[in-house]
């Protein structure tokens, strides 16, 4: 791989086809190889993999991180290294396509299916032991949110509150099966919210009393 500086970087890069080609080449190699750091050191959900599987993998997103490289040339400053500014977009690849690869399988139907919404009040709130009376307070108030979240909400705003914020799955995931964009998902939670939030409060339920509930 030839060392550049970073005006040689983007002038190859935008190059006759020969010059603009060994300089992908070069690039597609050096991304490679900090995608596979980031995955083989910094992923410990990866661990069961084999060196090959990683480096498969690193492979694989190399080729979409070099694309992703070249449709942002205009924005590099040179602030940095041209190899370090492109493996952080590698990097960034990487973590976007295996959070992907995550929830391949989400269904917004499955989290809005029939039975409870809410998670099990169990695995609420923090680790101190909590007395029966409490419990029970917290199991009763779970409950109505529950039947809050069918009754006040459309479907569509129901989908989106629990994906984003009971499952926590990522708003570009959840945006994408929407068929709609980042912003348009953000009104339509914080909608959501607003409406959940008047219809609880209606119901005797204000924020500051679940909020001291559930840290109890």
């Amino acid at each position: 791989m030839v060392d550049r500086s970073n005006e040689q970087w983007l002038a190859d890069l935008r190059g006759s086809s020969d010059v603009q080609a060994d300089a992908l080449t070069d690039l597609r190699q050096r991304l490679q190889r900090g995608i596979y750091y980031y995955l083989s050191r910094e992923r410990s959900d990866l661990a069961s993999l084999s060196s090959q599987e990683v480096n498969q993998m690193a492979e694989d997103l190399a080729q979409d991180a070099t694309l992703r490289v070249l449709e942002n040339l205009e924005s590099f400053r040179g602030d940095s290294r041209f190899t370090t500014w492109a493996t952080k977009i590698a990097v960034r690849v990487a973590i976007s396509d295996l959070r992907r690869a995550r929830y391949k399988d989400f269904s917004l139907e499955d989290i809005t299916a029939d039975g409870e919404l809410m998670p099990d009040v169990k695995g609420v709130g923090g680790s101190t032991p909590v007395v029966p009376e409490s419990q029970t307070e917290r199991e009763d108030v779970l409950l109505k949110v529950d039947h809050a979240l069918r009754e006040a909400l459309t479907e569509r705003q129901r989908q989106a509150l629990i994906a984003v914020a009971v499952q926590d799955i990522p708003m570009d995931i959840v945006a994408e099966r929407m068929g709609t964009n980042r912003n348009a998902l953000y009104k339509l939670v914080h909608d959501a919210r607003r409406k959940l939030r008047t219809y609880l409060e209606q119901q005797g339920l204000s924020t500051s009393y679940m909020i001291n509930l559930f840290q109890e």
